[in-house]
């Protein structure tokens, strides 16, 4: 339980840090797409991970304490080999010219502007605009709260429902998936890792194929639509698990498609905590939001779930999926009422950042550096 704990305390790092490389390295018109595909690709590793599970638990291969010890270690070496990747990431050019690291920040984007031009054969169009910062070397959290909760409360509701419906959403499927199969279809434990397959590729496929319409259609739209759709589904899949209309390939392919949006939904809420909020707070903003997300669905979540499907009651299954669905079209009308239209916006736009200067003349409150008007070049 202590390894697991320091597992989720990087994991939980990890998830600030890659979405906010993504909307600070990607330009504006593709920041939905790509962040999507990027947080769904997790589930890829979760095909990967259910198939090697039927391998590696396989007493006739491997020793009843072995195989679950050679998947942990397979996740340590591919986080070893994430190391090497990141050395090939640039850092943010925001925060390196917030920090007062102008030369290191003009370096990185003129690298970036050569290589596209080089691949365009044409040069790049002029920059729509500039905005003046004062550069200092720390916000305080005290600022990012007041930042947050105070000027953005519109957009930390909206935050804090995504994260919470999505949470509810995939324990009441995920977190019984096993002993559902097990208890009313009489899957052998050993088999359940194929079906754990099939909708971990249906939640990649959501993002996938949906992403895109997020930078088109729109984030209110796309956002609103991915959680209400879900929500309906998994009520949908309810109704016919109760009436004992489903085997465990139909109840697996109703899951599959319930997940299918579910998952470009739940990338969503990580891509609008990341874009919404001024630029020095994006990383917090999604530590926080996650953090809520998680002490609330994947806390209380298992602890409610777990009695409502060790039961074996169809009933009590029934009302797990039922409160995953109500709160995942609630977070849907919530997106509708308040999410934001940040598609093909850059994030300056999106949000003011909280050093910019209100004038040229304003004094540099930390006395670290002059002023610096930058064009908004960066993505």
């Amino acid at each position: 339980m202590a390894f697991r704990f320091l597992t989720g305390f990087g994991i939980g790092g990890e998830y600030a840090a890659i979405n906010s490389a993504i909307d600070e390295l990607i330009p504006a018109q593709y920041r939905g797409r790509v962040d999507l595909i990027i947080n769904g690709s997790f589930w890829l590793g979760a095909v990967g991970g259910s198939l090697l599970s039927i391998v590696a638990l396989n007493t006739d291969l491997f020793a009843m304490n072995v195989g679950w010890r050679l998947t942990f270690a397979l996740g340590a070496v591919l986080a070893l080999v994430i190391l090497l990747v990141r050395r090939h990431v640039p850092e943010s050019p925001r925060w390196l010219l917030i920090h007062g690291r102008d030369e290191e920040a003009e370096r990185i984007v003129s690298s970036i502007e050569r290589r596209i031009e080089a691949e365009k054969g044409e040069p790049l169009p002029r920059p729509e605009g500039e905005i003046t910062i004062h550069q200092r070397r720390d916000v305080t959290f005290l600022e990012i709260g007041r930042t947050v909760f105070s000027d953005y409360r519109r957009r930390a509701v909206l935050g804090f429902s995504l994260f919470i419906g999505q949470a509810f959403l995939y324990n009441a499927i995920t977190f019984g998936f096993g002993a559902i199969l097990t208890t009313f279809y009489d899957v052998p434990t050993g088999d359940t890792g194929y079906y754990f397959a099939v909708i971990a590729l249906g939640n990649f496929c959501g993002p996938l194929l949906l992403g895109k319409l997020f930078d088109t259609v729109g984030r209110k739209v796309m956002i609103s639509s991915t959680y209400v759709i879900s929500g309906l589904l998994l009520f949908g899949t309810a109704w016919l698990f109760d009436r004992g209309s489903l085997s465990a390939g139909t109840l697996t392919a109703c899951w599959c498609a319930v997940l299918f949006f579910a998952s470009a939904g739940a990338s969503s809420a990580y891509l609008t905590v990341s874009e919404v909020f001024p630029m020095e707070t994006r990383a917090m903003s999604i530590a926080f939001f996650y953090a809520l997300g998680t002490a609330a669905g994947g806390i209380s979540g298992p602890l409610l779930f777990a009695d409502l499907t060790a039961t074996g009651k169809v009933g009590d299954t029934v009302l797990a999926f039922q409160i995953g669905a109500a709160l995942m079209c609630l977070a849907g009308l919530v997106a509708a009422a308040l999410a934001v239209r940040a598609e093909r916006r850059s994030l300056e736009d999106i949000a003011k950042p909280l050093t910019a200067a209100a004038s040229a003349g304003h004094q540099d409150r930390s006395g670290i550096s002059p002023h610096r008007t930058c064009a908004s070049r960066i993505p």
